[in-house]
């Protein structure tokens, strides 16, 4: 005897329902993460002295010099720390601060 036939067709529901989940995480999640890195390197490769940054840890300076591969802020006063261009996680071109408002 031959075991029932309405297996068969789930083995394809099934198949079709995971690329349907990759299709939703691909266009909400992946696609979306990606574009707005490629957005992060392009300010950072355009950015130049004077512009203010926002670093990953937090910190936001003005830009006081560029090197290679890392860059010196200025964060308050007399007070600069060297970071690598890869900790930059936003530049905003000569967006003035808000003490500069008064």
């Amino acid at each position: 005897m031959a075991p029932p036939a309405e297996g068969e067709g789930s083995g394809y529901t099934s198949l079709i329902f995971m690329g349907a989940i990759f299709v939703v995480f691909y266009f909400f999640i992946i696609r979306p993460q990606s574009k707005k890195q490629k957005e992060i390197q392009q300010k950072v490769s355009e950015m130049k002295k004077g512009d203010k940054v926002v670093t990953s840890s937090g910190m936001i300076g003005v830009l006081s010099s560029i090197e290679d591969d890392s860059v010196l802020i200025e964060v308050g006063g007399s007070t600069k720390i060297r970071f690598l261009k890869s900790a930059i996680n936003d530049v905003n071109p000569n967006k003035p601060d808000k003490k500069d408002k008064k």
